[in-house]
Parts: C-alpha cells; structure tokens; sequence
C-alpha cells in the first residue's frame, strides 16, 4: 500500500509537471487530475486552490505555513514553489486557474473561509466535464465560482516564517513540540542573542510577537487532532495548556469560536 501511494503521488506530479497550459481557464475536475497531496516543492504558472471535502490539508512555503480543515482552503499564486501534505483520511479538491482571471493577488499563500456556497459550487464543478463548454451552463458556473473566490474572507490560518536564523532555529524547535513552554528570555539564552532583539525580529519578520506565533503554531497544530476527532483534553495537553479549559479559551480568542462549534460548521452541512 505504501508504494502504491507513493507511484500515485510521483504519478500526480509528473502529470502536473507535464500540464503546460490549462484545457480551460478553470480546471479542476474530480477526475482531471489526481487529487493527491504533492509533498515535493513545485511551482506552476497559474493560480491553484487546495480545499480539502474533509481532514486537514498543509501548504508549506519558504514563507510560511498554511493549515486548512474542510471549511477553509489555500490560495497558491502562480510561481510560489509549494509542497503539500495531508493528514490520514484527507480528500483534496483542486482548482487551477488562469492569473488573468483573478485581481491581482498578493505573492504569498493565504487561507481563506469556503462558504456553504462557494462549497457547493465547488463541488458542482467538480462533475463538469473537462472541455466544457464556456459559453454555457458549466461556464457561467464556472464565473459565478471565480467570483464568490475573488471575495472569500481571509481564515487567518497562517503561521508566518521568519528569515533570521536563529529565529528559524527556534521555530523549528516548537514546531517539532508545540507543547514546548519555554521562555523568549531561555531561547535568547541559548542563541546567543537578547530576547529584547528576538521580540523585535519576531514582530518585524512575522507581523506578530512571540506569544502570538507561539499561540497560532499551537492552533494549527491542534487542527489535525481536533478534525480526526482526538479528546479536547488530549489536544489541549499535547499542545502545551494546562488544562482543557486554557485551550478552549485560547481557541476561542483565535479563532472565534469553541473547538466543538468550528467543526461542527462543515459536520452539519448535506453530503
């Protein structure tokens, strides 16, 4: 089975690689490609759209780190060499899509909000036949798909990467343990550097401070333990609080609503 997924997946990217231009402006079909995570960096010449029907998909870039669970997805601009991964039980749709489409659009991957709507019409898109016709009724559902992306909500599902090098020392290091409760002040320490100049690169390469980063890493790395269903207790702990209720209060100040209420927004939703 192991090697068998791995031909899939050297499969997918070799018929990605050989994809020189897109059979239709929007792309993306069920069966067009495989739809399988691509864990080497590649890079292609048009916009792509990772959203995951159910598990947790992960877009990693020199710039950062996207996670996505079934209700949000991750824009990748043309030319951002990417790698992809998924957690077990994961099912991915993607949709490539000319640049000249979309407004102009940021260098960087983001992760955005996949309303009930936009859902739909990507699943409806889906079962469109690859050459479909633009002028009819798959291309106006095509139109109407590009323009609900155009203004889907940014899901603030990004963990922004730092360049110094002992910064990404230190990220990698909770990274790897996210329940690593380890001070700035013990880092700074260890790498030699003040933590009055680790915070102040912190915030200058990432936008945010350390406790921020260090709360959206835990976050992030809760969302795969949460989606396969794991204990709230559990989660909590393997991502550094002390207790079920810190995390649910952490949670909630992150992303806006408890654990049970954000994934029981796709749960709920007809197959």
């Amino acid at each position: 089975m192991k090697y068998r997924q791995k031909d899939t997946k050297l499969d997918a990217f070799a018929q990605l690689k050989a994809l020189k231009s897109l059979p239709r402006p929007l792309y993306g079909q069920a069966l067009a490609l495989p739809n399988t995570a691509i864990g080497r960096r590649h890079s292609h010449p048009w916009e792509q759209l990772s959203y995951a029907t159910q598990g947790v998909i992960e877009v990693i870039t020199a710039a950062g780190r996207f996670v996505a669970p079934p209700h949000r997805a991750i824009w990748i601009p043309a030319g951002v060499p990417h790698g992809v991964k998924c957690y077990k039980g994961t099912e991915i749709r993607s949709l490539y899509i000319d640049s000249n489409l979309m407004p102009a659009s940021s260098t960087g991957c983001r992760v955005v909000v996949v309303s009930p709507l936009l859902r739909e019409l990507i699943r409806a898109f889906s079962a469109a036949p690859i050459a479909y016709d633009e002028h009819g009724p798959d291309g106006r559902l095509a139109r109407v798909l590009l323009d609900q992306l155009a203004i889907a909500h940014d899901a603030k599902l990004a963990l922004p990467w730092p360049k110094d090098s002992r910064l990404r020392k230190l990220c990698s290091s909770l990274q790897a343990q996210p329940a690593n409760r380890k001070s700035l002040l013990k880092f700074s320490t260890e790498l030699g550097a003040s933590a009055k100049t680790l915070s102040r690169l912190f915030q200058q390469q990432t936008g945010l401070s350390f406790r921020q980063w260090r709360q959206r890493l835990r976050m992030l790395s809760a969302l795969p333990m949460l989606e396969r269903g794991d204990r709230v207790t559990d989660v909590a702990l393997a991502c550094g609080y002390e207790s079920m209720s810190a995390f649910v209060a952490a949670f909630g100040e992150q992303m806006g609503v408890t654990p049970g209420e954000f994934f029981s927004e796709y749960r709920s939703l007809p197959e």
